[in-house]
């Protein structure tokens, strides 16, 4: 018996739980690309493996409804590897550790990848189901979308018939999205040159922090492991003089950092700096103790190091972190409670002789996404930092007339007698990118409750799940 045998629906959970057997981190697709190309090849379907390992299956309408207009279902197979620092669990080979608790579905110190597995599991069980009543589908998943939607941007038009697209990577049940912001992924390259270490080293590190989506949680102003670190580094720098090394935090660029690290070396003896850093502690904790409770800044004597940052690579280091903006920045003047635009600063990594501070902007409106970009650009240029853009991609923009949106809107008030949501999101979904690879597309996006995407604490209801599944299938039958 497996862990989800005794909640419904079956066929989808099943499915699900396969795919929690199977790696499928960004960039680490082709097993899992594989596993849905076999899937359709032993149910005799059309199917399409791309160079990219994007995967296409293709299912005849049901009995009468061959020649309606076919429907693409849409989401991608990829997902956010993310743990816990006391997790051993390897990305590459194991299998997530499930377990569901009050009704809802986690994985053990991981992220549970149901951004975007719900997705493909919804698509398997519906290929897999014979007696279903549906139009002609053609089912899209594709590769890479966590990292910049590189699979959506390979997608060849002439593949497709359909121009109604559902996607399937929201995150609330009884909302349908139907427009969301436009991004790009930039990187500040930083030349680094290390001197010879002279005093006792201290390891400095950030813990507790939520984390979270760096779109769709970004306005709930948690707080951002690096940019704590940046202030907690700028707070101690007023106090005792400090050589540094070894600065880093977070692992995705699209996930709000939850822990961060530096190695100081100062003669400062250990007492005082307990102290000082008690006091920055407290000072930051207040800022951001609603949000998160948990926050710690620790340090703990070690060996000492062999190296250290010189003056230069110490002090443009430390003033990016401090200088750099984050977080939201402004807010849609047109829907009222929707960020507008936004940056993450997700990722700090020494790679080499270089430092890489990574971001995601995101904006609904195009010059601002520009904006924000030039001014990191310039920032990190002023700091002696190389900055490219290594991914961007465009906005989905409403439509005023949707045939898609109003049937879902007539069958979800049929169904539960209430009006749904509509609503825009700030966050990057791939539905702006395939408007322009697939020409004449009426789209909209839906998803059963997921919660703390992109965090180990990830984790969806399956109610909501069983909900959202019995709601599409009726949308099927109306097109059919």
């Amino acid at each position: 018996m497996t862990k989800l045998s005794n909640y419904e629906p079956k066929n989808v959970l099943h499915y699900f739980e396969e795919l929690t057997k199977i790696p499928r981190g960004s960039g680490n697709e082709k097993q899992v690309s594989d596993y849905l190309k076999k899937f359709a090849e032993d149910r005799n379907l059309e199917v399409i493996q791309d160079d990219v390992m994007n995967i296409i299956i293709k299912k005849p309408g049901s009995k009468g409804s061959e020649q309606k207009d076919a429907v693409i279902l849409q989401g991608h197979m990829d997902m956010v590897n993310e743990k816990n620092n006391d997790s051993d669990h390897d990305f590459d080979k194991d299998a997530l550790k499930l377990r569901v608790v009050e009704g809802n579905l986690y994985a053990t110190g991981t992220t549970l990848g149901a951004d975007n597995g719900i997705a493909v599991a919804y698509a398997l069980a519906i290929l897999d189901n014979a007696e279903l009543i549906h139009p002609p589908l053609e089912v899209l998943i594709t590769v890479e979308e966590e990292t910049g939607m590189f699979g959506a941007a390979s997608v060849l038009g002439e593949h497709f018939k359909g121009k109604k697209l559902v996607n399937i990577d929201s995150e609330e049940e009884g909302t349908f999205l139907v427009s969301c912001a436009g991004g790009a992924r930039q990187t500040i390259k930083l030349p680094v040159t290390k001197k010879e270490a002279k005093s006792p080293a201290y390891h400095l590190q950030i813990t507790g922090l939520k984390g979270g989506h760096s779109g769709m949680d970004i306005i709930k102003e948690r707080g951002n492991s690096n940019v704590l670190l940046g202030r907690a580094l700028q707070m101690l720098k007023d106090q005792v003089d400090f050589d540094l090394t070894d600065v880093k935090g977070g692992s995705k660029n699209n996930a709000i950092p939850r822990e961060a690290e530096a190695i100081i070396s100062s003669n400062t003896s250990l007492k005082e700096l307990e102290n000082f850093i008690s006091t920055i502690e407290s000072t930051l904790l207040a800022e951001i103790n609603t949000q998160d409770p948990d926050f710690k800044l620790i340090l703990k004597a070690i060996n000492s190091e062999k190296e250290v940052y010189d003056d230069l690579t110490k002090s443009n280091i430390m003033n990016l972190l401090f200088l750099l903006p984050n977080g939201v920045t402004s807010m849609s003047q047109d829907m009222p409670g929707l960020v507008e635009t936004s940056l993450n600063l997700g990722v700090v990594s020494e790679n080499e002789d270089y430092l890489h501070i990574d971001f995601a902007v995101r904006s609904s409106v195009e010059s601002k996404k520009e904006l924000l970009l030039t001014k990191v650009k310039h920032l990190g240029e002023t700091f002696g930092g190389e900055v490219i853009i290594t991914s961007s991609y465009p906005a989905w923009q409403y439509e005023k007339d949707s045939e898609l949106r109003d049937s879902f809107i007539k069958v979800y008030e049929n169904k539960y007698n209430k009006s749904p949501k509509i609503e825009a999101i700030h966050a990057g979904l791939e539905c702006g990118i395939l408007a322009g690879r697939i020409s004449g597309l009426d789209m909209i996006s839906l998803g059963p409750n997921l919660y703390d995407v992109h965090t180990p604490n990830e984790h969806m209801d399956l109610q909501s799940v069983k909900n959202v599944y019995e709601f599409l299938l009726d949308v099927l039958k109306h097109l059919a």
